[in-house]
This record gives C-alpha cells, structure tokens and sequence, in this order.
C-alpha cells in the first residue's frame, strides 16, 4: 500500500500504546533542600543519569546534620530501603553510613569471580650473537655495565 505525501507520519509508521518498561540504574542517594547554612537531606530512590536534586522516583528519610540531638539527626523507613535494595538500587556511600546508624544492614553481594592473572615479566637476557664478532659483543657489555666477555 502507497500513500501519498499528504498521509501524516503518525498514520504511516503503527506505534504500539503499551511500551515496555525501561530498566532504570537506581541510587539511593540524598537530596538537599532548607536554606544557606542549614542543610536538611532526604533519603530518596532516583535514577543515577538524573541531577542531584532533580526527578525522584521515591522518598524513604529524612538526614539532618544541624539537629542538636543525635536520635533527632537521621529517620529511614526501613522497610522500603531493604525493598529498594533487593530491586538492584545502590545505596551511596552516605547512604550506607545512615543505614548504619539506623540499624539497617544491607544484604552482602558476593564479589565477582576473576580469573587468576597470567605473569606475562620475561626475564632479561643478552642477545646471542651481536654485530659481527668480538668487538660488538664487547661493546655491548660495556654499554650495558655487564664488564669484559670471557671469551
């Protein structure tokens, strides 16, 4: 079937209206809000490609350094970071610290198997045979602080 010119793309190329979803790489990461010289943080799940205070998929906490008492200073839901992180989301290293304080421990993943490395340093030896003869051979010894050749 030809269609002429006039035949909006849209009409042209069939577009499905149920996409897949996209599999997203999430951070768990702290965003700042408050004022100058009184930070206030929260604890949210974000896509890693997206700003720091940009587009957040879910907030879990709250982190206050400025708090005067220390049970005042960091608040997690449990529960909903250990789900995030049993998706795939990586916590970041501040992250982590909170957890920590809050009790939260996050599940150990195994390292990644390597195999083992190949030694690939060859011992240095002198060429057999240089230039045309005993002068060459001599030379080089001395060049290279081996002394005189026992020849």
């Amino acid at each position: 079937m030809i269609f002429g010119p006039r035949v909006p793309r849209a009409l042209r190329e069939p577009r499905t209206l149920v996409q897949e979803p996209i599999p997203l790489a999430v951070k768990l990461r702290l965003t700042r809000f408050g004022r100058l010289n009184l930070p206030t943080y929260r604890v949210c799940a974000a896509d890693s490609r997206s700003k720091r205070d940009g587009r957040v998929i879910e907030t879990m906490g709250y982190y206050l350094p400025t708090a005067k008492r220390e049970q005042d200073q960091v608040s997690l839901d449990a529960e909903r970071v250990l789900y995030w992180i049993s998706v795939g989301a990586q916590p970041s290293s501040t992250v982590l610290h909170l957890m920590k304080r809050c009790g939260i421990e996050a599940p150990k993943r195994a390292p990644k198997a390597r195999a083992p490395r190949k030694k690939t340093t060859v011992k240095f030896a002198p060429p057999k045979r240089i230039g045309n003869g005993r002068k060459a051979k001599a030379k080089w010894h001395a060049k290279h602080g081996a002394g005189k050749s026992a020849s």
